[in-house]
């Protein structure tokens, strides 16, 4: 309990690795990733029973799909988060050039499974969204292009990480996925400025996006539909937006009760997309506001680790992982209730499906490796030696 209040203690030579590990290790933010997957699983017996009885299959035929994929998950963040930094940037960049062939790949052998975006590979027994696993990898890419251009007579990293970031950012627009694409470019910002960002270059690229906005909006009838919807006074109640809105007005603080709310019923996407309507519904504000804590407490305690992180690249990827893992909640629960334009994005460890969990517990397993207390002094005690 003190190595969780006060922070992990500096690493010993000589420890086992499991003790060391654990020694090392942010508890608060694995607990707090424990306790998502575990109002995920609450909230799917709720929110998936009434699609698995619409497809005639066993009632909790998604809740076990997803205590599986959630396992599996676990124990990949579980094996990453013992990696030092340097394995969980050599996997990520291996994590990367995979996704991004299966990315290539989707014009071809993709499907849209009706949702009018070809997102996903079939695989028969299930499903995989590459985009999903292209993030966390492109964030290890892009933080060792970063860091590497800090090094006396390093490459131009950050000339390189942009030219990737464009690239990916193109492909997940044709699919379109427009949310992943904005995601991307924001994680991207986020370490661009952690790496010592230029002005310029950082409106420019606001500039840019703003530009490409207005293109896909006049080209893309999929981003125009959604961002009329957005815009619109009216909400149609017939609508998953109109259907989520008054889910979580109805719920008020405390929510209508354990099984008693009726958006499940009528959102097909009540177990992905929209989970935060059924929260919000049966279990009211309180169980929101918690669902926020836990992932304001994973993001800023790591934000706060790495601020004493010496190594560039920890520093740098570390961050984007963080920030992206915060905001793609942000922007989930900010659809729910209409701050934001529909985008179709998961709630991390809470929504269901086998992509998202998976891809989150390797985002999540490559954040504690690099947010782990190594014996490299801090950032502080560098900057006193030098400025002496």
């Amino acid at each position: 309990m003190t190595e969780m209040v006060f922070g992990a203690t500096r690493v010993r030579s000589g420890d086992p690795i499991l003790p060391r590990w654990w020694r090392t290790l942010d508890k608060w933010t694995l607990a707090c990733v424990v306790g998502l997957f575990a109002i995920g699983i609450l909230l799917g017996l709720a929110a998936s029973v009434p699609l698995a009885e619409k497809n005639g299959l066993p009632r909790f035929h998604y809740v076990i799909r997803q205590g599986v994929f959630g396992g599996v998950a676990l124990m990949v963040l579980l094996v990453m988060s013992m990696l030092p930094p340097v394995q969980v940037r050599r996997l990520g960049v291996l994590l990367f050039s995979a996704s991004f062939l299966l990315v290539l790949a989707l014009p071809v052998i993709g499907t849209d499974f009706g949702k009018g975006a070809t997102r996903w590979l079939s695989l028969g027994f299930t499903s995989v969204q590459p985009s999903e696993f292209l993030k966390p990898g492109l964030v290890a890419l892009v933080g060792w292009f970063m860091a590497s251009s800090q090094q006396v007579g390093g490459p131009p990293g950050k000339t390189y990480a942009a030219g990737v970031t464009l690239i990916v950012v193109v492909l997940l627009a044709l699919q379109p996925d427009f949310g992943q694409a904005s995601l991307v470019l924001f994680s991207w910002g986020v370490m661009y400025f952690i790496a010592g960002a230029s002005m310029i270059y950082l409106v420019g690229a606001v500039g840019l996006t703003v530009l490409g906005g207005m293109f896909a909006y006049a080209n893309s009838e999929h981003f125009a539909r959604r961002i009329n919807g957005f815009l619109s006074p009216e909400i149609d109640p017939r609508t998953q937006i109109g259907y989520a809105t008054n889910a979580i007005q109805e719920g008020g603080f405390f929510g209508v009760g354990v099984g008693e709310g009726t958006v499940k019923w009528s959102l097909p996407d009540a177990h992905t997309d929209f989970i935060i309507a059924v929260a919000a519904e049966e279990y009211g504000f309180v169980m929101v506001l918690a669902i926020i804590l836990l992932y304001a407490t994973v993001v800023s305690r790591s934000l706060l680790r790495l601020m004493g992180e010496r190594d560039p690249f920890a520093r740098i990827a570390g961050t984007g992982l963080a920030c992206a893992f915060g905001v793609q909640a942000l922007i989930n629960m900010g659809v729910a209730v209409r701050l934001l334009p529909a985008k179709g994005m998961t709630l991390p460890f809470v929504s269901y499906g086998g992509s998202s969990l998976v891809a989150s517990g390797i985002a999540m397993g490559m954040l504690l490796a690099l947010t782990r207390t190594r014996p490299q002094g801090d950032i502080g005690d560098l900057l006193g030696r030098a400025g002496r």
